[in-house]
């Protein structure tokens, strides 16, 4: 079985009519996660939410924790999201913010709130850091992710480690490993890039502050010293395909961080094949099925 079965892949609320125009080519029931993005509104990443939904996919709206600005502004995004049928499943990330915008100073108080819980949210999402976060120390990150996975376990609400994207395989194989000797048994869906553009690209990691050496990008497939052109995720899923053992990994999906370039992200994943998995379903990667978790 691929790699690349039950992706996922991730857009903006401004993204609903690209998804329309991809959604033929795309599984039945694939997670469509809808960004928190400051510059868009509630109405935006509903109206998306609702398209992925109405188009056959699996919505997975955002919160961020940091960006909400009361109890009341929570349960009004929760409700809004239900009358569009988005609310089955949830990513809660901090957010960008330094200072809290009201009582939820990290995702862990949005789970603790039991907002998500009242509202009948089946599933959540939460962020992992193979690379290390550059505000919080690794620690403190794997102290949280225990704490939300516990949580939301406890609750009845199936956990997945979403994670962020990275250039060198290794760290992350060797992160996931380091999950699975701690009890952590959440599926875990890689952040890949989608296709884009290498300086677009460049920005948005040092945005989230993931190294970009010249030994890590050459790797993954580009030079530091040619940043015209696009490149696309070949080497890094290749390796991580090989790298893969679901005895010892668990269960591992992907998930495509697209930066607006929906059709070029699908039309790679229907394009690319990689060596397959010879490990039991129960426990390894599944036909390539969006819906299957």
């Amino acid at each position: 079985m691929s790699v690349l079965d039950g992706f996922s892949l991730e857009i903006t609320g401004r993204d609903a009519a690209r998804l329309e125009e991809t959604a033929p080519l795309l599984p039945p029931g694939t997670r469509v996660h809808v960004a928190y993005l400051a510059g868009e509104t509630l109405e935006q990443r509903v109206e998306a939410a609702g398209a992925a939904r109405s188009l056959g996919l699996t919505p997975v709206p955002h919160l961020a924790a940091r960006r909400l600005r009361s109890r009341a502004e929570l349960e009004e995004v929760l409700a809004a999201l239900g009358e569009v049928g988005a609310l089955d499943e949830l990513f809660v990330v901090g957010g960008d913010p330094t200072t809290p915008a009201g009582p939820y100073a990290d995702s862990l108080a949005v789970l603790r709130s039991g907002a998500l819980q009242a509202a009948g949210v089946r599933g959540v999402g939460v962020a992992g850091y193979p690379d290390g976060h550059p505000d919080i120390a690794r620690d403190v990150l794997a102290a949280a992710l225990r704490a939300k996975v516990a949580l939301l376990t406890e609750h009845g609400i199936a956990p997945v480690v979403v994670t962020q994207f990275g250039f060198d395989p290794q760290p992350v194989l060797g992160w996931i490993d380091g999950l699975r000797r701690e009890g952590i048994g959440a599926p875990v869906r890689v952040g890949v890039p989608g296709p884009v553009g290498i300086k677009r690209l460049l920005a948005y990691a040092r945005r989230f502050g993931i190294a970009t050496s010249a030994g890590i990008t050459r790797k993954y497939g580009f030079s530091l010293a040619n940043l015209m052109g696009t490149t696309g995720p070949d080497a890094f899923v290749a390796a991580l395909s090989h790298g893969l053992e679901p005895a010892r990994h668990g269960e591992v999906r992907l998930h495509f961080y697209t930066f607006g370039g929906i059709a070029a992200s699908v039309e790679w994943i229907r394009n690319s094949s990689f060596p397959t998995c010879t490990s039991d379903d129960s426990v390894g990667l599944r036909i390539r099925d969006g819906s299957s978790r």
